[in-house]
């Protein structure tokens, strides 16, 4: 992708006007008006109007694009980028001023402290997903056991929250994205109101090293078993783990469907974003990691003859996602000829939290059959 161009800077006392946002760039009648980011359609998709007041600093997006850097109009403090997206696209982003992450100003949607999220207007919503300021604190459960782990080492703290009364446990990995990022205790208790899914209880697991813990190796899985879900169950709070559902992205994914796998009596719902079915060992490392054989190892355990028909696997992965899409195809496909009851998807984003996170609700619901 290139950097931005000069676009509507033609006209010196409205260069954004195009955008709907007149005035003079650098006044303060200009930054009281000024919101962003701003799309346009353009030919296939969109042109979008992103602002930054003060600095120089860079555009950075979570994925789909590399870093931006920003142009400067004239001699004022306002400092943008004009970047061409494609038709429904979700994308987590943020600026960086002097080396240091910056969540828009201009943008109430954020997640976390330091990044937004930008949509194209043809982007599905997410109704159940407040939009969340850098500035606003997210809830917390009010329930976090202490994980002091003898199979993975370490102590880790796990937020144990339930939705209208608690009900099947859903265990989301990458948990502290969940509670810290994206406002996953919000987004599922709308989900439970408007009748779109049961009451759950939701089990924040967090990782420590994502590339040991989530690759297809048993020892996550044995200390979930044998460890965390004994301690959830002695928490006081309603879990039922007998319709235990496993919601994972990217490593995550790939962690939940090898669970699936190896610890059926443990794992048979499973909700799984942009799984990393490329994955192989030494994979990480590599120049290319997606450039292996297609499935990978996943891929290598679905041939073995497993039979998954007890499984029910929701799918979904960015459509912007072209390196990833021949690895999940195939698992998919490898995952139904298995027995697994099947359901396939595509949202509208590259490799996101913020666009898999609509899914992440609705594919929970179908699990739970």
């Amino acid at each position: 992708m290139t950097g931005p161009g000069p676009g509507p800077a033609a006209d010196a006392e409205s260069p954004f006007a195009s955008f709907g946002l007149p005035g003079k760039p650098g006044t303060d009648a200009f930054w009281e008006a000024a919101r962003a980011p701003l799309p346009v359609p353009a030919d296939d998709g969109w042109v979008t109007l992103f602002l930054w007041r003060g600095s120089p600093a860079d555009l950075d997006f979570e994925s789909w694009s590399g870093p931006l850097s920003l142009r400067r109009w004239a001699e004022t403090d306002c400092w943008y980028a004009e970047v061409p997206m494609p038709a429904r696209l979700r994308v987590t982003y943020r600026f960086l001023v002097d080396g240091e992450a910056c969540a828009d100003p201009l943008n109430p949607v954020g997640a976390g402290g330091d990044r937004s999220i930008a949509a194209t207007p043809d982007a599905p919503p997410q109704p159940h997903w407040p939009a969340v300021g850098p500035d606003d604190i997210l809830p917390l459960p009010d329930t976090r056991l202490r994980w002091r782990s003898e199979r993975l080492g370490g102590r880790r703290t796990v937020g144990v929250h339930p939705v209208a009364g608690g009900g099947p446990v859903v265990l989301l990995l990458d948990g502290d994205d969940w509670l810290y990022l994206h406002p996953a205790m919000n987004a599922f208790a709308s989900a439970v109101a408007a009748g779109e899914m049961e009451p759950v209880t939701l089990v924040f697991l967090p990782a420590k090293d994502r590339s040991a813990e989530f690759g297809c190796a048993p020892g996550l899985w044995e200390a979930v078993r044998d460890e965390l879900l004994p301690l959830v169950a002695g928490s006081g709070v309603r879990a039922d783990l007998d319709r235990l559902v496993v919601a994972g992205q990217s490593l995550g994914g790939l962690s939940a469907l090898y669970a699936a796998l190896k610890f059926p009596e443990l794992v048979s719902r499973i909700a799984c974003q942009s799984g990393s079915f490329w994955w192989t060992p030494g994979a990480e490392g590599s120049a290319d990691p997606l450039g292996g054989p297609v499935g990978g190892t996943i891929a290598e355990l679905l041939r073995e003859g497993a039979d998954l028909s007890r499984l029910r696997c929701a799918f979904d992965v960015g459509e912007h996602e072209t390196g990833m899409l021949p690895h999940c195809e195939l698992a998919e496909s490898l995952t139904e000829r298995a027995g697994a009851a099947v359901r396939v998807s595509r949202s509208a984003s590259d490799h996101d939290r913020a666009g898999w996170r609509q899914a992440l609700l609705r594919d929970v619901a179908w699990a739970l059959g």
